[in-house]
């Protein structure tokens, strides 16, 4: 039987995504360049996008729901009296309207609805499953589906600049918000059409533009100094957890865990660290107890032997005799 190699590498590293390659592309590129077995990255950017792409490695691939929960950030430039059925410039463009000068007024009536809680019809060529299949798939088919409306939050939708049709935007929102079809409304409202030209990722939750390494400079090296602890990427209270004690973390022994969530309010988020730094797992208190959401394994399965191992609990009246 092949035995299969276990990961070193935990942590997040935060790529910066070169333009014209999708993000599970990059995924795959960097996992093959540093040799890591599993890896996953943390909300897709189009094709066309740039930016802060932060990529798990490991056990830090346990901690992703967390992360994909995060708001995002954005540089988005769109143009006025474009349309495209992919909504961007690499679909197949067509000039709907002509506009020689942008009214600031008329754009900031049109972008007002835009922000807040709204709800939003996702793009036909996205990531979305429906029926097994994604919608960008089902377009090129030519599959008549109506996308599913989420309701998302726009935070943010100012505008930075304007030159001619094009229109800068910077944009915080939830996660799932389109930028494309934030500016397919934008484009709706002002009956001019839109399609994006350049968008951007600035930071996604606490990940930022300063912490992204460029695609073609990562290495082993570069990403072991680069590399984000899942500790520090989770950025939970933290509970230390004594050496002893790793297997009733490793086990989910209720029991023994329940103490470490005394000193939190119900439903409030924590993690249980080792004495070497490496986060354990992901807790919540509930109904005063210790609810366990995610175990993170560190040691090869043949290693396990080596983890060190409690006491046996001590229940009142199962005292062990003299033997």
């Amino acid at each position: 039987m092949v035995r299969r190699r276990a990961d070193r590498s935990h942590g997040v590293l935060v790529v910066d995504k070169p333009t014209g390659v999708s993000s599970q592309d990059v995924v795959t590129r960097v996992r093959l360049r540093l040799g890591v077995r599993s890896a996953g990255h943390t909300g897709t950017l189009d094709p066309l996008a740039t930016g802060v792409l932060p990529i798990c490695f490991g056990q830090a691939t346990k901690i992703a729901q967390w992360l994909l929960a995060d708001d995002k950030q954005y540089l988005c430039e769109c143009e006025l009296g474009l349309a495209s059925p992919t909504l961007d410039i690499d679909g197949a463009v067509t000039r709907v309207a002509t506009v020689a000068q942008v009214d600031p007024a008329a754009l900031e009536a049109a972008l007002a609805p835009l922000r807040g809680a709204i709800t939003q019809v996702p793009p036909m060529h996205s990531a979305i499953w429906i029926d097994g299949q994604r919608m960008h798939e089902l377009a090129r088919e030519g599959a008549a589906v109506a996308p599913p409306v989420r309701a998302v939050r726009v935070d943010q939708l100012a505008v930075r600049a304007i030159a001619g049709p094009r229109i800068t935007l910077a944009i915080t929102c939830s996660k799932g918000t389109y930028v494309r079809a934030l500016v397919r409304d934008l484009g709706a409202a002002l009956g001019t059409g839109a399609v994006v030209t350049a968008l951007r990722r600035t930071a996604s939750g606490g990940f930022t533009e300063a912490m992204a390494v460029p695609m073609d400079l990562i290495d082993r090296r570069t990403a072991e100094a680069r590399l984000i602890p899942v500790r520090v990427a989770l950025g939970l209270p933290e509970v230390p957890v004594a050496d002893a004690a790793r297997a009733d973390v490793i086990n989910g022994h209720e029991v023994r865990l329940a103490p470490y969530a005394a000193a939190f309010a119900e439903g409030e988020r924590f993690q249980l660290v080792a004495a070497d730094g490496d986060t354990l797992a992901v807790c919540e208190r509930r109904d005063g107890r210790t609810f366990v959401h995610r175990v993170l394994v560190y040691e090869p399965l043949d290693d396990r032997a080596a983890v060190p191992q409690s006491a046996p609990l001590q229940l009142p009246g199962r005292e062990p005799g003299p033997d």
